[in-house]
């Protein structure tokens, strides 16, 4: 029987109630809908709070607010002395209290996704703010002084109002340059600093903005030319402007930096270089294998489950080697690969150049994989040359996604002895399709979930999906030769050995020299990276174990879903599943992607 058909007829009920059941029935109506209208106004209200939450967050750090493109705040700088940091901290620990009353049991399940992550993001903020880890603000590849360097590239400058907001920036670095500073000095009384061996020739990093013509510096790049919509009367104002703030703000504060390195905190660094070694240092060190891993995992089964990939990939790159007719030995082959002149550039223009090929080899075969492509385009750079020296190979800069400038992949053009390219094809896979810009341009362009969820970047996920794209190059075709295939091997050994590497020297008492020597022999790596990558682990413990451990989840989902679903298995339907929520922490995408399957799988 069908349904009733429309008309008059059919206007009256089919059975007819008594008074009091219709009576008791409007009543359970109208309970209905009070629940409902109760659910809808939690709903609205933990969005407000999401809301609230988000724009503090970019009110208290102008630049991540620059980097997500909100510039109102572009006129100054992060607050990073003693008040501002406890003001903040404050602050979250009132939104964690406002997020634990809210009913989570009662909201949908994207809602309850939200409230997980926002927990875990403050919860990991206010961590952060308990271990003083803003007495190290520097990495050995990165620090504050650093992330400000990129401003010219970061910053709009569309109209008259955003020139201004530079130079009120430039003017406020003194003071934010001056607050680190202090910072570290409470590390060096406290004998939370940074190992002195990871910080040769760091202060080229510096020094490099220590200039005598502003108009050599690179804060000085947005004033050699001007968009239309400055007005030309302004712009001989302008130019003093910076000139000034670049000679009498900018440049000192880098110098006092660079004494303040050089004089003092160089010959106050420690000499160890383990986590464990720091004050608190082995719960700090626990701490931080949660935070990047996700998973509560201890660093002695890392270290063995590490062990154990590293053999069973070692297994892989012998039958490679055989397979490109070498009859040598193991370290023989490596010695080859790093020595030959065929695997290297002539010049960093043809590094670029075979880069940028690959990566448009690369975007015609998406579509094969994905069903949903972000619209943000990406380009390829080199790695600026302050940076390059003590720089990984290569990188992914994103971008807001409603600015004036794409994503950017930055290829390492420095020391081109040390940049083989038979680990271009993974390297290039990893940092810009389908890698990092295929998955932060797409959380970008999320519809219908908070602010902050498209901006969310949990390193398990980002860094085990970047792994994962290289593994996805071999269905792509996209390792054409045995040496291609050497190298995105080398590369998932490289990320083996930081599960055996980052764990030994943090925990397990390794050596810089150890760990160096496990790279160069596990490894094609050149000998330039196993140092700079080893200085890089040393410098930010923990975060090197994401790549390998969220890989293995990802790939361990994948084939759960092609075992569950058989012939149903849609590939592109698959990664679409994986990226629909942005970045999450691991056990919230297997529970994700086990919902998806279970709701195939009840289907006939």
């Amino acid at each position: 029987m069908g349904p009733p058909k429309r008309g008059r007829a059919y206007a009256r009920p089919y059975v007819r109630f008594s008074s009091k059941t219709r009576v008791a029935f409007v009543l359970v109506i109208l309970v209905v809908e009070a629940c409902g209208a109760r659910g809808r106004d939690d709903s609205a209200g933990v969005h407000r709070l999401f809301d609230e939450w988000w724009a503090f967050e970019l009110e208290i750090d102008p630049l991540r607010a620059t980097a997500v493109g909100i510039d109102r705040y572009d006129d100054r700088l992060p607050d990073v002395s003693a008040a501002g940091l406890e003001q903040a901290a404050r602050r979250r620990r009132d939104f964690l209290t406002r997020l634990a009353a809210i009913p989570r049991d009662q909201a949908g399940r994207p809602d309850q996704i939200s409230i997980d992550l926002a927990k875990r993001e403050i919860e990991l903020a206010i961590a952060e703010f308990e271990f003083k880890t803003y007495r190290i603000p520097i990495l050995a590849d990165d620090g504050f002084h650093i992330g400000f360097s990129r401003l010219p590239e970061e910053m709009p400058f569309r109209r008259l109002e955003d020139y201004d907001r530079y130079v009120s920036r430039l003017r406020a670095y003194p003071k934010y340059s001056a607050d680190n500073i202090a910072n570290m000095r409470e590390g060096i009384r406290t004998g939370f600093t940074m190992p002195s061996v990871v910080l040769r020739g760091y202060e080229g990093t510096i020094a490099a903005h220590v200039v005598d013509d502003p108009e050599q510096s690179r804060f000085w790049r947005p004033f050699a030319g001007f968009p239309a919509a400055v007005p030309e009367s302004a712009r001989t104002r302008l130019r003093a402007a910076g000139r000034a703030a670049i000679a009498e703000a900018v440049v000192p504060a880098y110098r006092e930096f660079l004494d303040f390195l050089t004089r003092e905190y160089l010959h106050n660094a420690r000499s160890t270089i383990a986590a464990a070694d720091l004050p608190d240092g082995r719960r700090y060190y626990d701490w931080l294998i949660r935070r990047f891993t996700t998973l509560p995992l201890s660093a002695d089964s890392i270290h063995r489950l590490g062990q154990a990939t590293v053999a069973r990939i070692r297994a892989e790159m012998d039958g490679t080697m055989r397979e490109a007719g070498f009859a040598g030995s193991f370290p023989e082959f490596l010695r080859f690969l790093r020595t030959d002149p065929r695997f290297y550039a002539a010049s960093a223009d043809a590094l670029l150049e075979r880069a940028s090929w690959l990566a448009k080899t690369i975007d015609g075969k998406l579509p094969a994989l994905f069903k949903t492509l972000p619209r943000q385009p990406y380009t390829v750079a080199p790695v600026p040359s302050e940076i390059a020296p003590k720089y990984t190979g290569g990188r992914y800069i994103g971008a807001p996604l409603d600015g004036t400038r794409p994503g950017t992949y930055w290829v390492n053009t420095y020391n081109l002895g040390s940049r083989p390219l038979y680990v271009l094809p993974a390297l290039t896979l990893h940092e810009a399709v389908p890698g990092h810009h295929l998955q932060v341009a797409l959380a970008k362009e999320i519809v219908g979930l908070p602010s902050y969820r498209r901006y969310t970047y949990v390193d398990a996920f980002g860094e085990g999906w970047g792994l994962y794209s290289e593994w996805l190059g071999i269905e792509a075709g996209m390792y054409s030769t045995p040496y291609t295939r050497f190298g995105r091997l080398t590369y998932e050994m490289w990320r083996a050995c930081r599960l055996v590497v980052d764990t030994g020297i943090h925990a397990l008492g390794w050596s810089r020299e150890r760990a160096m020597d496990f790279l160069a022999s596990n490894t094609a790596l050149s000998l330039h990276e196993v140092e700079t990558e080893t200085d890089r682990y040393i410098s930010w413990p923990g975060q090197a174990l994401a790549y390998k451990l969220g890989e293995l989840k990802i790939r361990e989902l994948r084939s759960e879903a092609e075992r569950r679903l058989a012939g149903r298995f849609d590939v592109r339907e698959f990664h679409d599943r994986l990226l629909r929520n942005g970045a999450v922490p691991l056990p919230i995408l297997e529970e994700e992607v086990q919902r998806y399957l279970d709701s195939l799988t009840a289907r006939p």
